[in-house]
């Protein structure tokens, strides 16, 4: 603080008058018959001489901004009180000196304490006059306004206003040493960032906003004689009420008449300043994400949101941190990409409107950094008002017989990230990467093949009679989608093609405990009680041999994160919402920062990455990919992409992953109040998860380049290459049994081809010459009658190369 300088003499007069007026002061009030005598003068002053003589002086609450990642774009703001302090520099002089005009025209003259005002005031106050005056200058009501913001307690708020000689005795020492410690102008600011000005209008800065629209720089006369007029009584004084209007016209044409008396206007200013009309916008700031800067915002400001209310940086409770946030004054740039969550709010509501049952919810995530770019459903994030609900009767028979109503079409539930009871949802076959990362961490190769049938007998135990159950047993039969997909596969084709009769059994050979380790590495927890207890070891882990398939719940950013860590060469980031955090001083704060580490090897997450390119209709880096089951997402996206579908047992939900090396999305279609649904949910249909998903990624991609995905090398693609034995021409059961003994899978195939040996015994395998160390082998049966066919190696029999 600044401190001034000042005439010692005065300083002490002024202390010993005002000790002796406060005796006046207090006795009058206490025993008017003795007022002016000398015992109440006496004590007067030992009174003033015990009150305290520091002022604490705490920030008052001030208001936050939340900005898009451009670091302009509004998002929304946040508050308890609508104020956010400015320098005197950004205060119209004209409401300077409008102020001073309507609460202590010596402001510049006086130590603090108005001892002429005082004696006046008392005066007439004793005289019995109508009117009554007050004595407090702009420094003792700024000492007021920061006794009751600095309080803890909140009868000390009560004190800090209640009408009592005690009170005042306490602001005049205060403002005293207040107007040794700080400049006039100083006192100034303080006071106009403090004041309030009714409807949520704290500080001159929101004042100027809610009735204007306009910073306080650029206030007129008549403006910042209205806003000056106010601070006496807000309430009554509100021109934006039919009683409130006439009182506050006149009461800013008694400051501008004051302005006059000051010399802070001339008369003529005065007249024309009067003659304007007062026009008030009555705008209140927007708080909180119900009231985002676009309405389909809301989603990505309550993911914000409850981020800060975890993080112990700011409080050790919620309650603290939710007061930081809304009293601290921060401008908070997000992550939210405008470009993103506006093709995200579009692509989620085309074809399918709030009224939808279905919810069509879509995350991207920035890979490499866990930046949250958008997060989007076609709801309105909004409160249901429950005096005049809009929200229809639950999709669940068992609550809408109990009258309650469902989550659209408005909610304020975090239906993309889970939380607050929303434990996620089944993301289907999208799952099956994570078989397909724990497997290549134990060393089994892209090339690796699986004879995979339609139908496939696992070790899973399951309930017996279950659907899920080989009739008769007790054992986990998983079938595929059609009965095409039944041949031998290796990771691209089976990722290409979603095969669960390869995944079920891969996922058996590396043991289902690790491939759900895999899934957590990648940022999947089991928010479902259910899930979180089966993901143990006590639970049966080993034993949940539908894991692959997307049985566990999850939510959209959750797998769009793990996605992205494979896209980001396995490293794991935090999902965050925030890019830059400044204090009211523009001080940056050391929390917006990236929180990532290597999870997957760069090798697993590139060979996966490789593989995760068929489903989409992209080529893998060694073209290997047959089979897609959203083949025309590479040519809308029009950049290099991966990813997966998924769906559940009738389609109860629908899911895709596409990303590419600057976004990673993730849709989830589903029912979130009933996950039980007899509604099917689409894929690449008008109302499907699909164009949600790639229109999203499409959309977000615009002007950005199109960058190519770090192919995998060494054994990771084709794993140990052993040679395979020349059974050519012998009997199958002999050819079969030199293949096992070679370390060979052997499958003999049902269509024989024509060739030179003898019908019914070996024509040649596929492959022949070499391929991987345990792989599978098929043997090809001569029907006779011709010449033995080439074969190529690596590739199943009728299966083209590449796609």
């Amino acid at each position: 603080m600044r401190k001034r300088d000042h005439n010692v003499f005065t300083n002490a007069a002024s202390l010993l008058i005002c000790g002796l007026l406060a005796g006046v002061v207090v006795a009058a009030a206490a025993f008017p018959a003795v007022a002016m005598s000398g015992l109440a003068a006496k004590a007067g002053a030992e009174t003033f001489g015990a009150l305290p003589k520091e002022l604490t002086v705490a920030r008052a609450p001030q208001i936050s901004y939340l900005l898009a990642n451009d670091s302009k774009t509004p998002l929304a703001t946040l508050y308890d009180e609508n104020r956010r302090d400015v320098k005197l520099a950004d205060i119209s002089p004209f409401m300077q000196k409008a102020i001073i005009a309507a609460e202590d025209h010596d402001f510049y003259k006086h130590n603090g304490v108005d001892l002429n005002g005082i004696a006046r005031a008392f005066v007439n106050n004793q005289s019995g006059a109508n009117s009554q005056q007050g004595a407090s200058t702009l420094t003792m009501q700024y000492v007021r306004l920061a006794i009751a913001y600095s309080a803890t307690h909140p009868a000390d708020v009560v004190a800090a206003t209640e009408d009592t000689s005690e009170r005042k005795l306490r602001e005049m020492k205060l403002a005293l040493q207040v107007d040794k410690e700080f400049s006039k102008d100083e006192i100034l600011t303080r006071y106009l960032n403090l004041a309030s000005f009714g409807n949520g209008a704290y500080g001159i800065f929101a004042a100027s906003q809610v009735y204007f629209g306009k910073s306080p720089k650029n206030l007129k006369i008549e403006e910042a004689a209205l806003l000056a007029g106010m601070v006496k009584a807000p309430t009554t004084n509100d021109p934006t009420t039919r009683s409130g209007y006439p009182l506050a016209l006149d009461r800013r044409n008694y400051v501008i008449d004051n302005m006059v008396k000051t010399n802070a206007i001339t008369q003529q200013e005065a007249d024309a300043a009067k003659a304007v009309k007062l026009v008030v916008k009555d705008k209140r700031t927007p708080n909180g994400c119900v009231a985002t800067n676009q309405k389909d915002w809301g989603f990505f400001c309550d993911y914000f949101y409850r981020w800060w209310l975890g993080q112990e940086t700011f409080g050790s409770t919620t309650y603290d941190r939710e007061r930081r946030l809304k009293s601290g004054g921060y401008t908070i740039t997000t992550t939210l990409d405008v470009q993103a969550q506006n093709g995200a709010d579009r692509a989620v509501r085309k074809n399918l409107g709030v009224n939808s049952k279905a919810a069509r919810m879509v995350a991207a995530i920035e890979p490499g950094t866990g930046r949250v770019r958008a997060l989007s459903v076609n709801r309105n994030f909004k409160i249901d008002d429950p005096k005049k609900p809009q929200n229809k009767l639950s999709s669940d028979p068992k609550k809408a017989k109990k009258k309650i109503r469902g989550n659209y079409p408005n909610t304020v539930n975090p239906l993309l990230s889970g939380g607050q009871g929303i434990t996620g949802y089944q993301a289907g076959s999208t799952f099956k990467m994570f078989t397909m990362v724990a497997a290549l961490e134990k060393g089994v190769p892209l090339a690796y093949q699986i004879n995979s049938p339609a139908e496939f007998k696992s070790e899973y135990i399951v309930e017996q009679g279950s659907p899920a159950a080989c009739p008769g047993t007790h054992f986990y039969c998983p079938k595929n989608a059609s009965a095409s997909m039944a041949g031998v596969h290796n990771m691209w084709t089976a990722f290409g093609n979603s095969v669960n009769t390869y995944f079920v059994p891969l996922e058996q050979q590396v043991g289902a405990e690790n491939v759900i380790k895999a899934a957590q590495k990648l940022g999947i927890t089991f928010r479902s009680s259910d899930d979180a207890r089966r993901a143990t070891k006590e639970g049966g882990a080993n034993q949940w041999g539908a894991f692959t398939l997307g049985v566990s719940l999850t939510t959209p950013l959750e797998l769009a994160n793990a996605y992205a860590t494979l896209a980001a060469d396995g490293k794991f980031c935090e999902p965050i919402p925030v890019q830059q955090i400044k204090d009211p001083e523009g001080n940056k704060l050391d929390v917006a920062n990236p929180r990532c580490e290597q999870r997957i090897s760069t090798e697993v997450a590139r060979a996966a990455v490789d593989a995760a390119r068929c489903p989409l209709g992209d080529r893998s880096s060694v073209s290997k990919c047959s089979g897609a089951t959203a083949r025309n997402v590479r040519g809308i996206v029009g950049k290099p992409v991966a990813g997966k579908s998924g769906t559940t047992d009738g389609e109860k939900t629908s899911s895709l992953v596409a990303m590419t090396k600057q976004f990673a999305v993730a849709g989830i279609m589903a029912d979130p109040d009933w996950a039980q649904t007899t509604q099917q949910m689409g894929h690449d249909t008008p109302t499907g998860i699909n164009p949600a998903v790639y229109q999203t990624l499409r959309d977000a991609m615009k002007g950005k380049p199109g960058i190519e995905f770090t192919p995998p090398n060494g054994k990771i693609i084709n794993g140990d290459q052993r040679s395979i034995p020349n059974v050519k021409c012998q009997s199958v059961d002999s050819a079969r049994g030199e293949l096992k003994e070679a370390g060979f899978s052997v499958v003999v195939s049902d269509n024989k081809v024509s060739s030179d040996c003898p019908a019914g015994t070996a024509a040649g395998t596929s492959p022949d010459g070499r391929t991987i160390k345990g792989g599978v082998v098929t043997i090809e049966v001569s029907s006779g009658g011709g010449s033995t066919p080439g074969n190529t190696p690596g590739n199943p029999p009728g299966r083209p190369p590449g796609n």
